[in-house]
């Protein structure tokens, strides 16, 4: 029978805990939300939604056609200069996707004979870049500074080291300044993914590069998401001017993909804007991952220490963490659960956004039912 395989995968899946689900939720949701990566709590800011609404009116509901065709309006190109100012490059790209940036910028830049260099903590849409890149991948170690320094050290010709500045899995940050200097002692480049930095690392919200003086130097490059900290949807590409014109030539997710819709643009132009005047909303983010890891901690809850506006904490097993998450969304909360194949290290946990408009009655309450509705560890570890 065709397909007959993906009953056998699905069967395989059931026994593993591993099934995942689709599960609409309704416009006035009662849940507590600490699961989206609204970190800036500005995805239903009157500001950022009047933006989409007024992008909508102007443009239309679609952008009608790939960027290089009819798919590039006058408010794209406004959007990309304010976040290029906001974040320190030369240039920006705006894209589809964050995925859609990041399948971009490493095909792009690593050509047929060229090495990359690519953290095992990477998120799937680096992963997916380096494996449709004609390039050679070389996988190092977590965070590992030396690790890309050798790896590099091995190459002779193009090369580039790609990593995430913040680690969706557990929020821990990456190295940048040391990577920097690995990758300069090969005259290698630099790409990273700032999808979980931008509105909560550097002043103001610059991003990790920013906080990093990396910003706008000329071997670096940066890819970001509109859809966490911004609220809205889509990608950014960020980095030398020649390195964007380089893109909108050669990247297939950007010449063969419909723009961005005008919608989620005016919805980020806004936030960006309304960030800029705001800035203490990043330090706020940041905070409030600082007191829920303490909170946790005292509980006595395996959790781990943020670097930015991530908190994870440990699951006994794949299938303690999912029934843990059943629990807390019962109990009123939503939280994020991570097992394999999401999770590097397998080991399952729940993941926790540290939202700037959390106040510190919602972050009691929150710690306490993640608490009171914890798994009994009967079971080993993953």
């Amino acid at each position: 029978m065709a397909f007959g395989w993906i009953d056998e995968e699905a069967g395989a899946r059931r026994r593993a805990g591993l099934v995942r689900t689709l599960r609409p939720r309704p416009s006035d949701s009662p849940l507590l939300d600490l699961a989206s990566n609204d970190y800036l709590g500005l995805a239903r800011h009157p500001e950022t939604t009047e933006g989409a609404v007024r992008a909508a009116r102007a443009w239309g509901g679609g952008s009608t056609g790939s960027r290089l065709v009819t798919g590039t309006t006058e408010l794209h190109t406004e959007l990309e200069r304010e976040l290029a100012a906001f974040c320190g490059f030369e240039a920006a790209l705006v894209f589809s996707s964050g995925y859609a940036a990041n399948l971009a910028a490493v095909t792009a830049l690593a050509p047929h004979g060229s090495l990359i260099v690519s953290d095992a903590g990477n998120h799937a849409s680096l992963i997916d870049g380096c494996r449709l890149a004609r390039g050679t991948t070389q996988v190092v170690s977590h965070a590992h500074p030396e690790a890309v320094d050798k790896a590099l050290g091995t190459h002779r010709g193009a090369a580039v080291a790609v990593s995430d500045t913040v680690f969706s899995v557990d929020g821990d940050a990456a190295p940048l300044g040391a990577l920097a200097a690995a990758c300069r002692a090969h005259g290698a480049g630099l790409v990273v993914d700032d999808a979980h930095g931008l509105g909560v690392l550097g002043d103001g919200g610059r991003g990790a590069p920013h906080a990093a003086g990396l910003a706008g130097a000329g071997d670096v490059v940066a890819t970001a998401t509109l859809s966490k900290s911004l609220g809205s949807q889509g990608g950014v590409v960020l980095g030398p001017e020649r390195v964007i014109a380089h893109l909108v030539n050669t990247a297939r997710t950007f010449i063969f993909d419909t723009g961005l819709a005008p919608a989620s643009v005016g919805a980020a132009l806004a936030a960006l804007r309304l960030l800029r005047r705001e800035p203490e909303r990043a330090a706020r983010a940041r905070a409030v991952a600082t007191e829920l890891h303490a909170r946790l901690t005292a509980e006595g809850l395996d959790a781990v220490r943020p670097d930015a506006a991530v908190v994870s904490v440990h699951a006994p097993s794949a299938s303690d963490a999912v029934e843990w998450a059943a629990r807390c969304r019962a109990a009123g909360l939503a939280v994020g659960c991570f097992r394999p194949p999401s999770v590097p290290d397998g080991v399952s946990r729940l993941r926790l956004t540290a939202r700037a408009d959390l106040t510190g009655q919602e972050i009691a309450r929150a710690v306490r039912v993640i608490g009171e509705t914890r798994p009994q560890v009967s079971r080993g570890r993953e």
